[in-house]
């Protein structure tokens, strides 16, 4: 940020405030309101042609047409076209406030958006998304009214020396602010190609778009961050030392994190396990709702989750229920009275389970007689089913309760378990007398 990118002070506030009561600022306002039609125009036209008029995470078009980064981007560019072609007839007044409005008006918005689209869930994004709008605000303010360069000046003349470096309190300021400028764009650019790449991705081809995604992200942040160090003007060349630094602890302290960082992107990159896939681990068993650089999460059908690091997946036997087939077998055994019609049996059971919409008709629901039971007949009855991530116990549930309507409606008996008691009488005995009773004989 520099002085001498700002427009001309105002000295005289008094004389700047009295310019809006002239005839010619209303000149001024028509020319603003021309530009925010043709920029709401604009915006509107351009998310019809994109067919983006349902998403709502957009950090162009946002939830609402005004909420995005688009529209202030538009304004603030036909406000200097603006401004210029009126600055050759008229004197300027409104327009400088509004061009340092429409300035942090852009900033605010391209930062926050950002920030809510690539880190949607963490808890500090709100406290940043304040931040940059009490400085971008106060930042219009001290343009308006003029106090910018001098505040700059002020900032420039408190300064320190580290070795043969001289670093000033400014200098620090604008570094800090030119590295957020550069790694929000760089977010911006990723959070875009991972929106275009998971669109309407499935399966394999969703993992193998995550990891794009994710290699994309972490190469624009380096990227990023490397330039923004440029800007600032530290020598990248000192970095070197902070690397080996960084290599050595890798190679002792961080070999579980690096390893699971290179699993996540192993795991991704062969497909061996997808999100959607139902999978058993360690006894857990559950569909995989999300697999990130370090850790994959695993959601049973009760609702609980299991975060599970990526090492474990590629060293530990994984059991993948949907690699090759996403259809799920499903069994139930029902035991009947030993008089019961069989054929009727069987009829009774396929007909019941396949009058669910879940259940697969090819291949169809089969019973057979399984075993002899000590109270019944016991059946086995199986079925397929091609959604296990829609639940498998409510499905069940269903299968069951239909089997135990048909059963009763037919008068056919689920026997209850039969036990049969032996009774073996033992002989009498006889009673002896009591220990401390004694025979006294007559003397």
């Amino acid at each position: 940020m520099s002085s001498t990118a700002n427009p001309k002070p105002i000295d005289d506030l008094g004389l700047w405030l009295s310019g809006f009561a002239q005839p010619t600022v209303l000149v001024e306002l028509a020319a603003l309101v021309v530009c925010v039609v043709l920029a709401w125009f604009f915006s509107w036209a351009l998310r019809r042609a994109l067919g983006m008029q349902d998403e709502k995470t957009s950090v162009l078009f946002g939830r609402r047409l005004i909420d995005g980064a688009l529209f202030p981007l538009v304004l603030l560019t036909l406000g200097y076209i603006a401004r210029a072609l009126v600055t050759k007839f008229l004197p300027l007044a409104a327009f400088k406030v509004a061009i340092p409005v429409l300035v942090s008006l852009v900033v605010i918005r391209v930062g926050v958006k950002v920030l809510q689209v690539a880190f949607a869930t963490a808890p500090w994004v709100r406290v940043l998304e304040r931040t940059i709008s009490w400085v971008a605000w106060l930042a219009m303010v001290l343009w308006v009214s003029g106090l910018l360069p001098v505040v700059l000046a002020e900032l420039d003349g408190i300064n320190w020396k580290i070795g043969a470096t001289t670093l000033s309190l400014r200098t620090l300021l604008e570094g800090i602010i030119t590295a957020g400028v550069v790694l929000i764009l760089s977010l911006w650019v990723s959070s875009a190609i991972e929106t275009r790449l998971l669109r309407k991705a499935v399966g394999g081809d969703l993992s193998l778009r995550k990891a794009v995604s994710n290699a994309t992200r972490a190469l624009l942040m380096f990227l990023g961050l490397i330039v923004a160090l440029s800007m600032v003007g530290i020598d990248l060349t000192a970095l070197s030392v902070l690397g080996g630094a960084i290599g050595v602890g890798i190679g002792f302290g961080l070999q579980k994190l690096a390893s699971n960082y290179v699993s996540g992107f192993v795991i991704l990159a062969e497909r061996s396990m997808r999100i959607g896939d139902n999978v058993r681990v360690d006894n857990f068993e559950g569909r995989i709702t999300d697999i990130n650089a370090r850790y994959t999460v695993i959601r049973s059908t009760t609702g609980r989750e299991s975060i599970v690091p990526n090492e474990l997946l590629i060293i530990n036997r994984v059991e993948n229920l949907s690699l090759a087939d996403n259809r799920l077998w499903q069994s139930t055994v029902v035991s009947v009275a030993y008089d019961s019609d069989v054929e009727l049996v069987m009829r009774l059971l396929t007909e019941a389970v396949a009058e669910h919409e879940r259940v697969l008709k090819d291949p169809g629901p089969s019973a057979a007689l399984s075993s002899f039971g000590a109270d019944g007949l016991e059946f086995t009855l199986g079925y397929w089913i091609a959604d296990p991530e829609n639940g498998t116990l409510n499905i069940r549930s269903l299968v069951n309760r239909s089997i135990l309507a048909a059963l009763r409606a037919n008068g056919i008996e689920i026997p209850y378990p039969q036990r049969v008691l032996h009774m073996v009488s033992a002989p009498a005995l006889t009673p002896e007398p009591p220990a401390d009773s004694a025979v006294h004989e007559p003397r």
